[in-house]
């Protein structure tokens, strides 16, 4: 393989390994929020125990995910340095700003959130954890403004030709507000917001299963089968709204998600099916004439296709972005399904009578996460073959000295680091589950801080 596949194969796993967690410790930041404050609310200690023991799961997720993201940012100079001098000045604000606005308030207030329990106020407490909580939205705000640029340049202008040209900001405001920023930033705040309350509803429906600690399981699947059914209906019009701005924005992106050649004619929406790139040809199980209903409110509206561009300018992996994109769907719409389906069963009072349905909340954990990765899969394969649509190559964007075998060692260097951290992260999280929550309350589960704090106990 040639530097250039090498290259994204390497970024594709290493920003794929990461956006494990990021959304994670969103969705689960969204639930911490909501259980210490009906804890602030009503003083009951279940939710503290609650909130006590989610936290713990949320700090392991939070520090893996920062040892796994700092090593894209080496990435940029190493393999993408043409690309890197390009988007430079628009990348340095963005980032810069997320690491004074988001990554900041995160990790300033995250010391209190973890060690603050003995330390601080009930109130300034949960403060902590609201703003641990924003950080997150906000880090997760200026990621996805940098990379909507890359897919809906403006606010710019070009310096420089040739190998030195670089793209500057203009506007600063309309670079944040690119066509797809919103769009993106909603869509990925939601599938965050599904990874966090689903990994809640995973761990509590093994409790449930095994019949343990059921006075937080409960309670706290409850509260995130309530962020799923909102998160997941809302991700449904979030969705559409995201493809209305692709069809208008990135054409031939659209294109490649419904595997559609002929611009004459009306666009068939695929529920399923197999793209023939070479033939031109997707055969599968069709509405017909949803796409176009979808994007012109009109079945026999016209969808430009893939044949109304050059074969240079369409993305190479046709099939691949249909199917990941398919795969997307599909996983929302199971995602819906079970989420109204229990939501009815909490409102008959049955919610908890099925066996078979906490085995399979047990087991979606995984939807969420396979989910959010095949979205990002069909955003970023759909925009090839362009690094910034319509200004800049991918294969331009790489740098010049780099050798295919010097990626390949880094990669598989990369490989075997990710794989012990990804298994030390399920040894972790598989412990913390396995011990379960502590009653805080109870003289034996007096914590470290507060022994070091009183003599007395030192002594016990």
């Amino acid at each position: 393989m040639d530097v250039e596949i090498l290259s994204r194969i390497q970024f594709a796993f290493t920003i794929s390994f990461h956006y494990i967690y990021p959304p994670l410790s969103i969705g689960l930041g969204l639930a911490l929020v909501i259980m210490e404050g009906r804890y602030l609310r009503t003083g009951n200690p279940v939710y503290e125990k609650m909130t006590r023991f989610w936290i713990r799961i949320f700090a392991l997720i939070f520090g893996i995910g920062v040892a796994t993201g700092i090593i894209m940012e080496f990435e940029f100079g190493t393999n993408w340095a043409v690309y890197s001098k390009y988007v430079g000045d628009i990348f340095g604000s963005a980032l810069a700003a997320e690491g004074i606005f988001a990554f900041a308030l995160e990790s300033g207030f995250l010391g209190i959130l973890l060690f603050g329990w003995n330390r601080v106020g009930p109130k300034v407490h949960f403060f902590s954890t609201v703003m641990v909580f924003l950080g997150s939205m906000f880090s997760a705000v200026w990621i996805v403004v940098a990379n909507s640029w890359q897919q809906t340049p403006t606010g710019y202008h070009i310096v420089g030709d040739g190998m030195n040209a670089r793209a500057e900001i203009t506007d600063f405001w309309a670079m944040v507000f690119n066509p797809s920023s919103v769009d993106r930033l909603t869509h990925t705040w939601l599938g965050a917001f599904l990874a966090g309350s689903f990994l809640v509803l995973s761990v509590n429906a093994y409790y449930i299963l095994k019949k343990k600690h059921l006075e937080i399981a409960k309670p706290a699947f409850k509260i995130a089968l309530s962020i799923a059914l909102v998160s997941s209906l809302c991700q449904l019009l979030s969705g559409h709204s995201s493809a209305d701005g692709v069809a208008k924005y990135q054409p031939a992106k659209l294109a490649a998600m419904e595997g559609h050649f002929d611009s004459s004619g009306a666009a068939s929406m695929y529920l399923f099916g197999w793209v023939d790139k070479k033939e031109q040809k997707t055969t599968g199980l069709a509405i017909p004439g949803g796409l176009s209903f979808l994007v012109h409110q009109d079945f026999k509206a016209p969808v430009t296709g893939l044949n109304a561009f050059k074969p240079e300018d369409r993305p190479g992996q046709v099939n691949a972005v249909f199917q990941f994109y398919h795969i997307m769907i599909a996983i929302g719409m199971a995602l819906i399904a079970l989420t109204v389906y229990a939501s009815w069963l909490w409102w008959k009072g049955k919610l908890f009578d099925k066996r078979w349905l906490m085995l399979v909340f047990a087991w979606a954990v995984l939807l969420p996460q396979i989910g959010n990765q095949v979205g990002w899969f069909t955003a970023e394969m759909g925009r090839q073959p362009w690094i910034v649509y319509g200004l800049l190559r991918t294969s331009d964007g790489l740098s010049k000295n780099v050798k295919a075998e010097q990626v390949m060692f880094s990669l598989i260097l990369f490989t075997l680091v990710y794989s012990t951290l990804f298994v030390l992260f399920l040894y972790l999280l598989n412990k913390k589950i396995k011990h379960g929550p502590v009653d805080y309350n109870t003289p034996e589960h007096i914590d470290e801080s507060s022994k070091r704090d009183n003599p007395i106990l030192q002594h016990d």
